[in-house]
């Protein structure tokens, strides 16, 4: 059996705050009994997006290895290239995105770009950035922006003894030597 819950994560303080504040939310989960309909499963509705939808976290993940959640966003194809409809965005998707906004717009992109890097360290993200940002190519800017900040915060999880969110802020970085 499935269960939704609604819940707000603040994405203020260091890397560990954010981090614990999931891993703590995430183990008041029941446990579950055996597999298939017996496993617990988990909907997280975490962030709101324009156009009515959300962003999920879906637990347990494909690979089912721990404190591993699959960020979803209902509604959105992200197999843009005629592949089997998925849900759920890759970091080359928000990559894909990325490169599409800066050949559009290069002033606007490097605002974008530091409302990614305030997310990166760790700063709430403001419903007022969205009123400055307007790309014709790609994803709604509030999809891009609470997306990037689940994939920090899982890359955190994921890789809790490693270098985390900087993984994919250094993928995001290159784009400003295109």
């Amino acid at each position: 059996m499935q269960s939704t819950i609604e819940c707000n994560f603040s994405n203020n303080g260091t890397r560990n705050g954010v981090r614990m504040r999931v891993v703590n939310k995430f183990s008041e989960e029941t446990p579950g009994n055996g597999k298939g309909e017996f496993a617990s499963k988990y909907l997280y509705s975490v962030e709101k997006l324009s156009d009515n939808y959300s962003v999920l976290l879906k637990r347990p993940a494909n690979l089912k290895n721990g404190f591993d959640f699959l960020i979803t966003v209902p509604g959105i194809n992200f197999a843009l290239d005629g592949g089997r409809v998925r849900d759920y965005p890759k970091h080359e998707d928000i990559i894909n995105d990325l490169v599409l906004k800066k050949k559009e717009n290069e002033d606007m992109y490097q605002l974008l770009f530091s409302f990614i890097n305030l997310i990166f360290e760790c700063n709430e993200i403001e419903e007022s950035w969205f009123d400055d940002l307007s790309f014709e190519s790609g994803y709604p800017c509030d999809l891009i922006l609470k997306t990037i900040k689940w994939f920090f915060i899982e890359q955190d999880i994921r890789y809790w003894n490693y270098s985390g969110r900087y993984m994919l802020m250094s993928e995001i970085e290159k784009l400003n030597e295109l």
